[in-house]
């Protein structure tokens, strides 16, 4: 997927391939942590942001296929806001924060299924492929909620999941201002909002659709690493 073909209307008018995803942003993933969330090494719940990048190898395009690697059975997708950053961001407060916003785009979060959050392995999370963004960025301006916003996850064309871009521990305000205390944010730089608990696990076969409203759609086809062949995912930023 070259980036520069991704639909852009405002500026920047095209990303820079710098993805960061915010996870156990839900707080019923922290519930589903229980005891393990006060386990060492931590021994409480995360207090700043936990955050993930997205390499520019695991970006992709709407219709790329997810694949499953050799010796694992599933993986699990979830749907994410992305937000596209407008202008330079350090350490913005609340505020100031929403102002930097330029625009919203689908994203889906793919991984290896995690035996531990706090520990996540870099190859279940940054394979090839396992970040596509959608074909078009949303301005800001046209959606004036991006906090209430309809998800939906259909696995063969089977409804499985439902939700919405609200009740995030941090919002889009709250995690670009502490995202951005300790990194400066640039044009097209996408921050995602993160998954919501629950996210379907899909195997090889089967097809996976992801709907945020007024966002975008995203479909993907899962095949086994067998099917794929050694070159992955064919999703290739440029």
């Amino acid at each position: 997927m070259p980036l520069s073909s991704l639909q852009i209307d405002v500026p920047p008018y095209r990303l820079s391939g710098t993805v960061i995803a915010a996870l156990l942003n839900d707080p019923a993933q922290l519930d589903a942590l229980g005891k393990a969330a006060h386990e060492p090494p931590y021994k409480a719940p995360p207090k700043g942001p936990v955050l993930a990048v997205r390499p520019r190898h695991t970006l992709a395009a709407d219709g790329d296929d997810l694949v499953v690697p050799d010796g694992e059975e599933a993986l699990t997708v979830g749907a994410s806001l992305g937000v596209v950053v407008g202008r330079t961001v350090c350490r913005a407060d609340d505020a100031a924060a929403m102002g930097c916003v330029a625009g919203y785009v689908m994203a889906a979060e793919v991984a290896v299924p995690l035996a531990s959050h706090y520990r996540p392995a870099v190859r279940f999370i940054a394979r090839d492929g396992y970040c596509p963004l959608g074909t078009r960025v949303v301005p800001a301006e046209a959606l004036p909620q991006p906090e209430s916003l309809a998800v939906r996850i259909e696995v063969d064309g089977t409804p499985v999941l439902t939700g919405t871009t609200g009740g995030r521990l941090r919002g889009i305000a709250r995690l670009i201002a502490d995202v951005s205390d300790f990194m400066t944010l640039r044009p097209g730089d996408v921050l995602l909002l993160g998954a919501g608990h629950g996210a379907p696990r899909v195997r090889a076969g089967q097809t996976v659709t992801l709907h945020i409203d007024g966002v975008g759609r995203l479909h993907h086809r899962v095949v086994a690493e067998s099917v794929a062949g050694s070159a992955g995912a064919s999703g290739v930023p440029a």
